[in-house]
């Protein structure tokens, strides 16, 4: 029922329990640090740019795990009402400072598990210009403002919310405007000068893990009889234990680091199958037929000359149809297949 997961039916059953006895997602609450090194970063993003290649490195922190997720999708479950789920789709919430830096805007990115470092760092610069105008720049601006605006709203309104979210009722417009529905939050605060925090996880919303970036430190590191001060930067995480074990999370962290220990191998595909344990075959092609729609009319509306912006949205809805016929050629090619194997 829910718009953004589908329901985990096979989940282990140590999960299921724990989720009653830690119903709450700061019950669950576990937090870590992790010390990333800079010097392979820094010199992959000179590398890139020596070559006319415009690359941050809080692109190559957002590639890392975006690639990591396609790997261990478990990291990207939540739990609503004691219940495990899959997310559907692969978004990072993020705040970017408003011109001045006194004030900000809280918004998402999604992202394709097959994306690789190009296409995450296309996505977060259109993000980061997006949101830097003055003003309401984003579906969460907007709501947030009009919550604000008429007195006792935003109190019916976050009870009528969560009412919602709790039975998976709420509407796709406002899980796509909510900073508290995204498979991760990202909080750079190394971009103000400051270290690294433990954020809290929402209860509210779908969130499990919280990840701030603090500025950089020297960290001591044994190399055979030296012991060698290195430049790192710290991250503090925080997650809901609920949605895997630790040593998934070990192993998810250890490939998470190793990418970022060699940014080259997250150019081009993944070297590793990409999992998505929530889809079936054609669900999640028709899923991203009705994304690339969305997105595609939105920018079709943006197009001034009339003419133009009504051939844009007759494009655009001709090629939802035909993504959306083979995704459902492909779930009557699978159900035939389970047919004849039955």
């Amino acid at each position: 029922m829910r718009k953004d997961g589908k329901k985990i039916k096979n989940a282990s059953p140590s999960y299921l329990v724990g989720a009653y006895m830690m119903h709450k997602r700061y019950d669950a609450l576990n937090m870590t640090e992790v010390d990333v090194p800079l010097a392979p970063i820094s010199a992959y993003v000179r590398a890139k740019r020596s070559e006319g290649t415009r690359i941050s490195h809080l692109g190559v922190i957002l590639a890392a795990y975006v690639r990591t997720v396609a790997e261990y999708p478990l990291l990207n479950r939540f739990f609503v009402n004691k219940r495990p789920y899959a997310r559907k789709e692969c978004t990072v919430c993020m705040v970017v400072m408003k011109p001045g830096g006194d004030d900000g805007t809280t918004s998402k990115m999604t992202f394709e598990l097959e994306d690789d470092i190009f296409a995450v760092q296309k996505t977060l610069d259109r993000f980061i210009d997006g949101n830097r105008e003055v003003g309401d720049t984003n579906a969460t601006d907007d709501a947030a403002r009009i919550l604000t605006k008429i007195p006792g709203l935003l109190s019916i309104g976050s009870v009528a919310f969560r009412l919602l979210d709790r039975y998976g009722l709420l509407p796709r417009a406002i899980i796509d405007a909510s900073p508290f529905h995204a498979s991760i939050l990202i909080s750079n605060l190394a971009s103000i000068g400051t270290g690294h925090i433990f954020h809290h996880v929402y209860d509210f919303g779908t969130t499990s893990i919280a990840l701030t970036i603090g500025k950089t430190r020297e960290i001591a590191v044994r190399h055979g009889n030296a012991v060698r001060f290195e430049r790192c930067l710290p991250f503090g995480v925080s997650m809901d234990e609920r949605i895997c074990n630790g040593s998934y999370f070990a192993m998810a962290f250890a490939r998470f680091k190793e990418y970022l220990a060699d940014p080259v191998k997250l150019e081009g595909p993944s070297a590793y199958p990409i999992v998505r344990e929530w889809a079936r075959p054609g669900e999640y092609e028709l899923l991203s037929a009705k994304r690339k729609y969305r997105e595609a009319r939105k920018e079709a509306k943006t197009v001034v000359a009339p003419t133009e912006r009504k051939t844009a949205l007759t494009k655009a809805k001709k090629e939802y149809k035909a993504e959306k016929a083979a995704a459902k050629a492909l779930k009557r090619a699978a159900k035939g297949e389970k047919a004849l194997c039955e």
